[in-house]
């Protein structure tokens, strides 16, 4: 067994983010944290090019980091006897998309994600990730607001 939460640095995602690392401590399993970036590309001269490359990479960096620092505090802050692994990866696409095939990929058994509740009128326009994760996943999935 082994647990994925993604984080998009939000505050619900920090939640979602403390909510799985009491689960995989309570199920004494890894957890893995994953980043989706999302480049928008423009065209070039021809050539397909993602602007502003380096900061997307160092902004998720950044936000894989600040997750993972939360997950160890929740880690060393409990009271359970067993020391569980926190990895994280960095992934690009559309989010839903790539977290769930991750999951599939690297045989993740449940998925955390954070939900902010946008409005219904947004959410036509742009959709819902954690909405589209669980229509997409093959594993649980524990949405936190």
């Amino acid at each position: 067994m082994r647990f994925l939460v993604a984080t998009d640095g939000s505050e619900v995602s920090d939640t979602a983010v403390e909510y799985a690392a009491r689960e995989a401590i309570a199920w004494g399993v890894p957890l893995e944290i994953v980043h989706v970036l999302t480049p928008e590309t423009e065209l070039v001269d021809g050539n397909l090019v993602l602007p502003g490359e380096e900061e997307a990479m160092e902004h998720g960096e950044g936000t894989l980091r600040q997750a993972k620092r939360r997950a160890v505090e929740i880690v060393d802050g409990s009271e359970s006897e067993s020391e569980i692994e926190i990895t994280t990866e960095l992934l690009a696409g559309r989010p839903a998309e790539a977290i769930t095939q991750h999951a599939d990929e690297t045989g993740v058994t449940a998925i955390y994600v954070g939900h902010r509740g946008l409005s219904e009128k947004r959410q036509q326009v742009v959709g819902s990730v954690a909405k589209t994760v669980v229509d997409k996943a093959t594993v649980p999935v524990t949405i936190i607001k």
